[in-house]
């Protein structure tokens, strides 16, 4: 851990060497000249630029950037942030921006489809453990939080929009929606989140409590059986740190890191409107169907 202690004025550059596998921390430590400038400026931008040579000889600069609002700690530490409040704000915002649409009218209501995928990805970023804290400890959504800031792009799209794959004796392994609904008895689903869940349906649980894969004539269900685990292990193998694989049963209590992840189309508020059976979360969370036509009115309204 490297650490930096900078005592002149805010404003002006300065130089940084850092080892590769270190992590740093930046302390600046304000001068009474320097709080007097604060007054003047509202955000502060640390340029990190990383020079490296490639393989076939190249010399490469890269530089990340990172913007800081300058706040009162004293004011910091009485107002709180609210996270899903700014998100959801800044997605109607957007949406507002470059939809297209009636006044006053919901139902006129479009995205082009470059953003079309954009709500959804946001739904599940204000319900993902980056910004719901609820049920992890302090270490746990700082080590969550970490990840998603060191990874690249395409994890922390798997960590915030998990894909669910789902296996059965009708058909190939197929993507399945991120939603309830896509629990079934006779099926196996695994769920990438980075964090890989294998949840078995209560017939397959019953089928393999029986023993049923050890049969020369049950062989098909051995082979359904083995695949989603041969898929996590494989997911597992090329990620580090090696992702914790949860092996669930339907109604079991591992359960939970699925369920936590899907979206709650049918709940106990709409009990009477689903079928006989029909697996339910039980949850105060909207889901995505009405997040998305509270998203189109308030985009719509007249400012």
């Amino acid at each position: 851990m490297s650490h930096l202690i900078w005592d002149k004025s805010p404003t002006e550059p300065f130089t940084l060497l850092f080892p590769t596998t270190s992590s740093s921390v930046l302390l600046l430590e304000l001068t009474t000249k320097s709080k007097l400038q604060l007054d003047k400026i509202s955000s502060m931008d640390i340029a990190l630029p990383n020079s490296y040579h490639s393989p076939d000889g190249q010399t490469r600069v890269r530089v990340t950037t990172i913007s800081r609002r300058w706040i009162d700690s004293a004011v910091g530490s009485e107002v709180g942030f609210d996270a899903t409040w700014w998100l959801d704000r800044n997605l109607i915002r957007l949406s507002s921006k470059f939809g297209d649409y009636r006044k006053d009218d919901p139902t006129s209501f479009t995205l082009n489809p470059c953003f079309s995928s954009f709500p959804q990805f946001m739904f599940n970023l204000r319900q993902s453990q980056f910004v719901q804290v609820f049920n992890n400890s302090p270490d746990e959504a700082a080590y969550f939080r970490m990840l998603l800031n060191r990874k690249n792009v395409t994890n922390p799209a798997v960590m915030i929009q998990p894909s669910l794959i789902s296996y059965s004796f009708n058909s190939l392994p197929t993507p399945a929606l991120l939603d309830v609904a896509s629990l079934s008895a006779d099926r196996i689903l695994l769920l990438d989140s980075y964090f890989s869940v294998v949840f078995h349906g209560m017939t397959i649980v019953q089928w393999r409590s029986m023993g049923y894969q050890n049969q020369a004539e049950h062989q098909a269900f051995a082979v359904l059986l083995r695949a989603p685990h041969d898929d996590a292990q494989m997911i597992i193998w090329e990620r580090f740190p090696v992702p914790r694989l949860v092996i669930c049963d339907q109604h079991g209590s591992q359960a939970r890191f699925l369920l936590a992840k899907l979206k709650p189309s049918a709940t106990y508020s709409n009990a009477h409107e689903m079928a006989a059976g029909t697996e339910m979360i039980f949850t105060d969370d909207v889901s995505l169907q009405l997040f998305f036509e509270h998203l189109q009115r308030l985009a719509v309204q007249s400012s």
